[in-house]
């Protein structure tokens, strides 16, 4: 009788350490995931986070993919997934580009030539929201375009990819360009170079 009682349990023990087995290993495998990852939280905490990248140490060149439905951007090298953030692209009005582009220019501090603001002769904001040569400038007063950081350029009209305010993930924002959460834009700038292709999709 004993030992039909302890057969159950040892089966059940053999099970059970079968079982968990695989879970630990899964379990390290997440842990490890996570502390090379650069995990980015936005503010509030409830919310998802605004860009994972794990590709510094991937070998391979990097491509860009766009989903403007998602309003997020995929980042491969070697064919790999090597991340993906939360992008701003334009409003309405103000369409982004769809098709295959290449990225052809880049530039660490650049500003618009075209949106930005207006101060007067006293350096104070007249204008937050200005569009040089339409928006009115006061005697003495000047235009300044947006700063548009690590700026990369895929369009001969002024559109590109670079930081800037992410104000409701997964909503459009811009002017038309493609904004990015600014350190990712500092480690997209560093990782992309001039020939990255970048496709942006609906």
């Amino acid at each position: 009788m004993k030992t039909l009682r302890l057969a159950p349990l040892a089966l059940g023990a053999l099970l059970f350490s079968q079982c968990t087995l695989p879970d630990m290993t899964l379990l390290s495998s997440r842990r490890e995931l996570v502390r090379r990852a650069l995990l980015v939280m936005p503010a509030v905490a409830s919310q998802p986070p605004l860009y994972v990248w794990h590709g510094s140490g991937t070998p391979g060149p990097l491509s860009v993919n766009i989903d403007l439905s998602e309003q997020k951007a995929y980042f491969f090298k070697g064919g790999r997934n090597v991340g993906w953030t939360y992008v701003a692209s334009g409003r309405s009005g103000f369409a982004s580009p769809t098709g295959s582009f290449r990225i052809t220019e880049k530039i660490v501090n650049k500003r618009s030539n075209r949106y930005g603001m207006i101060v007067n002769r006293s350096g104070n904001v007249v204008n937050r929201y200005a569009t040089a040569g339409v928006s009115r400038v006061p005697p003495g007063g000047r235009f300044i375009g947006a700063h548009m950081p690590y700026w990369m350029r895929i369009t001969g009209y002024g559109v590109g990819l670079h930081a800037g305010a992410i104000p409701h993930p997964g909503s459009p924002a811009s002017h038309g360009c493609i904004r990015l959460p600014r350190d990712m834009a500092e480690t997209i700038y560093q990782h992309a170079s001039v020939g990255t292709r970048v496709t942006i999709m609906h």
